[in-house]
């Protein structure tokens, strides 16, 4: 496999939900061995990328490969094999309530080989103790705060050596420490286990700590993209409302709705 090419190639990308366009021509490469960070806007479609990307969606024109494969084309038997090579942090967890955190770790080898008892407590043994959790191991998900769940998470989303690490809003519901724990592991375990990340998030200053490179999406497409340094640069007035959180740009405060005064009027009348 080359490993100068990029192990996720989007061109021209269009999908839409329910008649409403969510990419329209959208173009992306995400290098090999880096952290990617996907940002933008509410409903910018950032979490359906991660469903394009991972097969659980198919676009409706253009193109996407990942890891070399076609994913428009790609049938069911080869997709569960490629999504063997794939890792996933759920925005919140998703861990299974039922099992242990040893249990909730070990059951994608469970699920997805036939490696003996010995090997799996190793192996599920080391992940925690990648994520500092190893201590947690017989411990209920009921008992985890909400930073050690996304941890125990992470160490079930590296159990089977993945080669892509994909994480959907990692973030959300942390506190500043756990937040620290996260990005901290986000870049320790690209770089340890030589992984590709992508990490979905709209905590900007967050993920620029950790990422080598950022696209902004808006409108169905990339309105910019370039290191976390580039884009504070950026010369886009979506870009500068988005890095700098500001109420007035081009992502507007209203929904499109009919002229108000109007509307009012209109609806006094009626009454």
């Amino acid at each position: 496999m080359n490993q100068a090419a990029p192990i996720v190639e989007i061109r021209n990308l269009g999908y839409a939900i329910g008649g409403r366009a969510i990419f329209e021509g959208l173009d992306m490469s995400i290098p090999r061995g880096r952290v990617t960070a996907v940002m933008g806007p509410s409903g910018t479609g950032k979490t359906t990328l991660l469903r394009l990307i991972t097969g659980q969606a198919r676009a409706d024109s253009g193109s996407i490969d990942v890891a070399g494969e076609n994913m428009r084309t790609l049938k069911r038997a080869g997709l569960y094999v490629l999504r063997r090579r794939m890792g996933m942090l759920f925005q919140n967890g998703a861990l299974l309530t039922d099992l242990s955190v040893f249990e909730n770790v070990a059951f994608p080898l469970r699920e997805h080989t036939d490696l003996p008892e010995r090997l799996i407590h190793h192996l599920v043994l080391t992940k925690l103790q990648a994520v500092g959790l190893r201590g947690a191991a017989e411990l209920m998900p009921a008992e985890l705060s909400g930073g050690m769940s996304r941890r125990v998470a992470l160490a079930r989303a590296i159990v089977m050596d993945p080669e892509i690490l994909i994480y959907d809003e990692p973030f959300v519901g942390l506190d500043p420490i756990s937040m620290g724990v996260i990005l901290r592991l986000i870049r320790r375990l690209n770089d340890v286990l030589g992984l590709t990340s992508i990490v979905v998030s709209h905590d900007v200053q967050e993920i620029s700590t950790v990422a080598d490179n950022v696209f902004l999406l808006s409108g169905g497409k990339v309105v910019a993209q370039g290191t976390p340094q580039e884009l504070k640069c950026y010369p886009s007035e979506i870009v500068r409302q988005f890095v700098g959180g500001l109420a007035d740009g081009p992502v507007p405060f209203h929904y499109p709705a009919p002229d108000y005064f109007g509307e009012l009027l209109a609806r006094g009348e009626d009454h």
